[in-house]
């Protein structure tokens, strides 16, 4: 697949979006963008997912950044704190661009607000909800 984000043919743009909508991968990138601050850790994104195991939500985060759509940012060692996490993950700049550009955020902001009314989160989740996150 090419991992150009759209910048080729319409047959490669065509097999991204198709790519992205897959269940699993839009649900994951619907949970980042409704993310307070658009980098859910790994833990977060699996309590958000509880239908689908651990190692599925790992294997389609890293073929969307693969893909180029998503990024893993970490925090520097000296701002790491024991018992959080360190590592998250979030929509590229050109990710961001080619979603946008295939009307495929327009509910940013419906998601956000449903994100807030989430109210049986895990104290765990809660707790990696406001953990520091890289700039």
């Amino acid at each position: 697949m090419s991992t150009d984000l759209g910048t080729g043919g319409s047959a490669d743009t065509r097999e991204l979006v198709h790519f992205v909508t897959q269940q699993t991968r839009f649900a994951l990138l619907t949970n980042i963008l409704q993310h307070p601050r658009q980098l859910p850790s790994m833990y977060e994104l699996e309590q958000l997912n509880p239908s689908v195991s651990d190692a599925t939500v790992y294997k389609h985060i890293q073929k969307l950044i693969e893909a180029g759509i998503v990024n893993e940012v970490a925090l520097s060692d000296d701002q790491r704190r024991q018992g959080y996490p360190w590592k998250f993950y979030g929509l590229t700049d050109d990710g961001r661009e080619f979603l946008k550009a295939h009307n495929l955020l327009e509910a940013e902001e419906t998601l956000q607000r449903i994100y807030e009314t989430i109210s049986d989160k895990p104290e765990k989740m809660v707790k990696y909800e406001n953990a520091p996150r890289p700039e």
